[in-house]
């Protein structure tokens, strides 16, 4: 009777240990998860917080967080202990007090549902619940146990860390990089019902932006209404009157050597001076850039330095042309046109029929393919250097070429109208009807 009764205590007692061990390994299951929560919920602010407090276990909480890669790899490997030693104590309690075989199929399952319902739920999401509300509090205690156990799993937490890292950069060099042309064409491919005409437009213009030089959409240098500082300042009174411009480059010699901005509205407490009012100690200070400058780079800098307009440079340091704050808006919205702007700021070119055009010389290739409505990347390996449709020719022909020529590219030919010992004056563009390239 005595052996039966020590046999039944000691059942008990074998039992009531194993589910005490199996609820210890549970609270420490949902304590883990639910720091790895309170870790990563933290706001801005409470980190301010916790930089500045003096309480050494927030401290510690901060220098933890400083190695985010280190501290979730201490947070899993920690969690991976405990549920693997949740499931051998259940297994060993549903073999020893329940004949129940974890060998078997049912006793699989069975082991599954159970331990899988009770991990889920008072490891996982009841914890981290609470967590979530009480993220300050709960990471605060966690600091100092977390702190331990990533001393003491510091080898497997750096195995998994390493481990990792070269994964993230096996996935970075195989990455797909999405060129402009493939946004390109994923926006033809969009529906034009859901996209106006003028949103896609502007879509494009944005996908493109970045790509964009300021030489391709700069006033070239021949086109430049500029003043020379010996001007007197009657003249100036003139030439802004009939320019209508709201910003003048100065130059000293020749327009190689600009030595600064006027800015008109800085002039008009001045109309009334006499003849010999010294005009040139207002002008501003010149903003340089280069040829191959991009135009989102340009941007930036006329947004930090406010100002609207830059003297384009090529590499030897003589002037190319200007670039204005409008022009760079225009790559993105489309023409921009006030009250003041005249017919000759516009693209200058004539449409004789559907497939035909006469452009002049100097017209930009940039705007030549918008008029076109084509992409003017297609010119990409003939342009050269050259940024204007006369540019484009004199690429294609190797010299200056006689009106009766023509040259062809992709579905375009180019035929010069009016040339003369110097240059190319206008240009006939004729498109190839599509029975033409069948």
């Amino acid at each position: 009777m005595l052996l039966i009764v020590n046999m039944g205590i000691g059942f008990n007692l074998e039992l009531i240990t194993g589910i005490i061990i199996l609820l210890i390994l549970l609270i420490f299951s949902g304590t883990v998860s639910a720091s790895e929560t309170a870790f990563f919920s933290l706001t801005q602010f409470q980190l301010d917080s916790i930089r500045r407090t003096d309480d050494h276990r927030r401290r510690v909480l901060f220098l933890m967080l400083e190695n985010p890669k280190r501290l979730i790899a201490t947070i899993l490997v920690t969690n991976i202990i405990i549920n693997v030693s949740i499931v051998i104590v259940a297994s060993i309690l549903m073999v020893t007090f329940l004949g129940i075989s974890t060998l078997t199929i049912t006793g699989i399952l069975i082991e599954i549902l159970i331990l899988s319902g009770i991990i889920l739920l008072f490891g996982e999401i009841l914890p981290k619940m609470y967590a979530s509300g009480h993220n300050l509090r709960v990471a605060s205690i966690m600091a100092r146990p977390l702190f331990f156990l990533q001393q003491l799993l510091y080898p497997l937490a750096s195995l998994l860390v390493n481990s990792t890292n070269i994964v993230d950069r096996r996935i970075a060099n195989k990455g797909h990089n999405i060129t402009i042309d493939e946004l390109s064409e994923a926006l033809d491919l969009t529906d034009s019902e859901t996209n106006a005409p003028e949103e896609r437009k502007i879509l494009k213009g944005i996908i493109k932006f970045g790509d964009i030089a300021v030489r391709e959409i700069m006033r070239p240098r021949v086109d430049v209404t500029a003043v020379e500082d010996t001007a007197s300042f009657s003249e100036l009174l003139l030439t802004i009157e009939d320019s209508g411009y709201s910003r003048i480059p100065i130059y000293n010699d020749n327009l190689d050597n600009v030595t600064g901005i006027l800015y008109i509205k800085d002039l008009i407490p001045h109309l009334y001076k006499p003849a010999d009012f010294d005009w040139k100690s207002l002008q501003r200070t010149a903003f340089f850039v280069p040829e191959n400058k991009r135009i989102n780079d340009l941007l930036q800098e006329f947004q930090t330095k406010k100002i609207h307009m830059a003297i384009v440079v090529d590499e030897y340091g003589g002037t190319s042309g200007i670039v204005t704050l409008e022009d760079i808006l225009e790559e993105i919205v489309g023409e921009i046109n006030d009250e003041f702007d005249s017919e000759t700021d516009e693209i200058n070119y004539s449409k004789i029929d559907d497939y035909t055009y006469i452009f002049e010389g100097k017209t930009l290739i940039n705007d030549f393919c918008k008029v076109i409505g084509v992409d003017d990347r297609i010119f990409q390996d003939v342009k050269g250097e050259s940024d204007t449709l006369a540019g484009l020719v004199l690429e294609m022909a190797g010299r200056i070429p006689e009106t009766s020529e023509e040259f062809s590219f992709a579905n375009y030919t180019f035929k010069p109208e009016e040339v003369d010992k110097r240059s190319i004056k206008s240009i006939r563009v004729i498109l190839k009807e599509l029975q033409d390239l069948l």
